[in-house]
């Protein structure tokens, strides 16, 4: 078999439609008036959610030390995507919050990741893309039920 016929390895191909996921998602958010998002926003996005958290539970969630997490709160709140408000329990303390542009990037990202597998599902079929689901979550080892520690934020 030459190298051109050979197919691509599982890895690659899998590493390809990521690069390509994220390339279009950034596309997106830029399109929607979020063209400065950082490598971690959408993390903490998704860890401040559902609730106010201290820079310290940020830093938990991420394994991350504190001064990591209050740089990217630090970054997030200048570029108007966080909110700081004092801790009504240890006056010492701030609590994180999604301002009202935090929550549209969020709400934006939500959009396009539905947008995404409703186009696969034109493209490929329902059932394609149910068997791409259950064949990622069978690779991740269920995942939601007991995360990757540098993941699971993504499940609060």
């Amino acid at each position: 078999m030459n190298r051109s016929a050979q197919p691509l390895d599982l890895g690659i191909l899998m590493t390809l439609a990521y690069q390509q996921f994220v390339t279009e998602l950034h596309a997106w958010l830029a399109s929607s008036g979020f063209d400065d998002l950082g490598r971690s926003d959408g993390v903490v996005f998704r860890a401040l959610a559902q609730r106010r958290m201290s820079v310290s539970k940020l830093a938990e969630l991420l394994e991350i030390s504190k001064q990591g997490a209050a740089q990217i709160a630090t970054d997030m709140q200048r570029r108007g995507y966080l909110a700081r408000h004092p801790d009504p329990d240890d006056r010492r303390a701030w609590l994180l919050e999604l301002s009202e542009r935090g929550t549209a990037a969020l709400a934006a990202a939500r959009a396009f990741h539905y947008r995404y597998e409703r186009g696969l599902v034109k493209r490929s079929g329902t059932e394609a893309v149910a068997v791409l689901r259950s064949t990622l979550a069978e690779m991740a080892g269920d995942a939601s039920s007991r995360p990757d520690p540098r993941l699971k934020a993504l499940f609060l």
